[in-house]
């Protein structure tokens, strides 16, 4: 691992003890840490963890995993107050994640080097945890919560997300959004494309995360994709999908904060939904604090369309039910560009937590639409 870890510190049979912690959500190495093993009770565990003691687990791995979910077990059944309004709810929900993150985040797991774990029927999990951190010379420590992220990152990777419109998966790294909803790949797959791009068959895809909406483009037939973002974990993801599916002669990577240079005929765009503060690096791609992606692939779309070109915004209206933005104000974003809208094509999601009627933000998730606005200079 390049960069410098902060250390955390224990006792050992009274003899002080440090490692080096790592959190890819980047929460501060734990103050108050304590060994822990198979005799300590859930109802204890859940005592400390709440004060904010973390635990470094020296007990067998499985029942560290159980320990895990019990203590979740507890943090779930803290009463939830009925919110006021749609933006109370969805504040008091991203406070009860947080918390309920930094709770499970107090059980602790100890790596020696090359990610082996000294612990009684510990997995081997070095293929998981180098495609996440790199490599590892010397000891470290990260939560259980993480490492079975990190885990089961590495299975979603291994079997990949099946994409009906490329009739093949799409295989997510860890920490690069994964396209699990796919409502808004088949509004790419299916609109029809801008006549312009028969003239000069150029599109950009911008944020192009896994590389779905760029493969999605090649399959379609467009002669040249030039697929950006600004995130290296995002970069190599792509690359190895569009390696995969055979479109490298097609699609070309940049690094880039929004637009390549130049012009092309369709601008595709697929920002974070909801106007919030991520709470972590992991969460950016959900999260547009003051619709700062969203705002910048409108400002910049007149200065980068070809003449006759289009830009679609991939977008849900989830914001607008929570009360975080109105369709006036995207509306007024839009025309504040220089930009017209020519048509919008909507669908309605199908993933379980539209039907979860116990999801405190169900109303709001039970009336959603994603949409694709087609835009054009005005």
């Amino acid at each position: 691992m390049a960069t410098e870890l902060p250390t955390i510190d224990w006792l050992a049979d009274g003899q002080p003890r440090s490692a080096p912690w790592h959190s890819e959500a980047g929460v501060a190495a734990p103050r108050r840490v304590q060994l822990a093993d198979d005799t300590l009770t859930a109802d204890a565990a859940y005592r400390l963890a709440c004060e904010g003691t973390a635990l470094l687990w020296r007990g067998d791995f499985q029942n560290a995993r159980q320990l895990l979910q019990a203590i979740a077990r507890r943090v779930e059944r803290k009463p939830r107050k009925i919110a006021p309004s749609p933006t109370a709810a969805f504040n008091q929900q991203r406070m009860a994640q947080a918390q309920r993150a930094r709770t499970l985040g107090m059980l602790l797991i100890p790596f020696d080097a090359d990610y082996l774990i000294p612990l009684r029927r510990a997995p081997d999990v070095g293929d998981a945890c180098r495609e996440a951190y790199g490599e590892l010379a010397g000891p470290m420590v990260v939560s259980l919560r993480e490492l079975l992220g990190v885990i089961g990152a590495h299975e979603w990777r291994k079997k990949g997300v099946a994409i009906a419109a490329l009739g093949a998966p799409i295989h997510p790294h860890y920490g690069v959004f994964s396209p699990v909803r796919g409502e808004y790949v088949a509004l790419v797959a299916q609109q029809p494309l801008p006549a312009a791009v028969v003239k000069d068959s150029v599109a950009f895809d911008i944020g192009t995360g896994t590389g779905v909406l760029a493969a999605v483009l090649a399959r379609r037939g467009v002669a040249r994709v030039v697929a950006t973002d600004q995130e290296a974990r995002a970069l190599a993801c792509a690359r190895e999908n569009i390696d995969r599916l055979g479109f490298s002669a097609q699609v070309e990577l940049v690094a880039a904060d929004l637009f390549p240079p130049g012009r092309a005929s369709l601008i595709v765009c697929n920002p974070p939904w909801v106007p919030a503060r991520p709470s972590s690096p992991l969460e950016h791609a959900v999260y547009d604090p003051d619709s700062r992606m969203l705002r910048g692939f409108l400002d910049g779309l007149a200065a980068h369309l070809a003449p006759g070109g289009e830009g679609w915004l991939i977008l849900s209206d989830l914001a607008e039910h929570l009360e975080l933005r109105s369709r006036d104000e995207l509306l007024a974003l839009i025309a504040g560009a220089g930009l017209q809208v020519l048509g919008r094509a909507d669908v309605r999601p199908t993933h379980p937590r539209a039907a979860d009627a116990s999801d405190p933000l169900h109303a709001a998730r039970a009336a959603e639409v994603t949409s694709l606005w087609r835009l054009g200079v005005a």
